[in-house]
């Protein structure tokens, strides 16, 4: 099956969230790579969260179509890392911030401190460093997968 040529009406979708997904990607890892000023990424915050929620739903929609087109071998696992990672940052984002909050409500707005830890630390490492990591090895194991079908097409 060849996703970047698209023959089939499954195909072409599969690939447009694919590379959606990727595009996204780009754009949200510019906005926290890229150094500006805190007043001009507190102005653009509201288009980021959006781009996160349509990441999230790009990725489930990415494992439903990989998972419905039936594809096959190495393809299917790296974009099905590919769309679980990027569901998986929001969810990750979403329980940080859950976990996070109820803590303090049920121990107190000090807790974190008395523990010793700044944060809630494990889906905000999942959130920021894994899911991110296992993004980008499902892409580029796609892509790489791609344009060697491509070629033997």
């Amino acid at each position: 099956m060849s996703l970047l040529a698209g023959t089939r009406k499954g195909t072409f979708i599969l690939a447009a969230t694919f590379w959606a997904l990727v595009g996204i990607f780009v754009v949200i890892a510019s906005v926290i790579v890229i150094p500006a000023p805190v007043f001009i990424k507190r102005k653009i915050f509201p288009f980021i969260a959006v781009f996160g929620i349509a990441f999230f739903l790009l990725g489930l929609g990415l494992i439903f179509l990989t998972l419905k087109q039936k594809v096959e071998g190495m393809l299917k696992r790296f974009l099905l890392l590919t769309g679980a990672s990027s569901a998986g940052s929001f969810v990750s984002v979403l329980l940080h911030n859950f976990i996070y909050g109820l803590l303090i409500y049920w121990f107190g707005t000090d807790f974190w401190d008395r523990i010793g830890l700044g944060d809630e630390p494990f889906f905000f490492s999942l959130a920021i460093i894994v899911c991110p990591i296992g993004f980008l090895i499902g892409a580029v194991g796609s892509i790489v997968l791609f344009i060697k079908k491509r070629k033997l097409h």
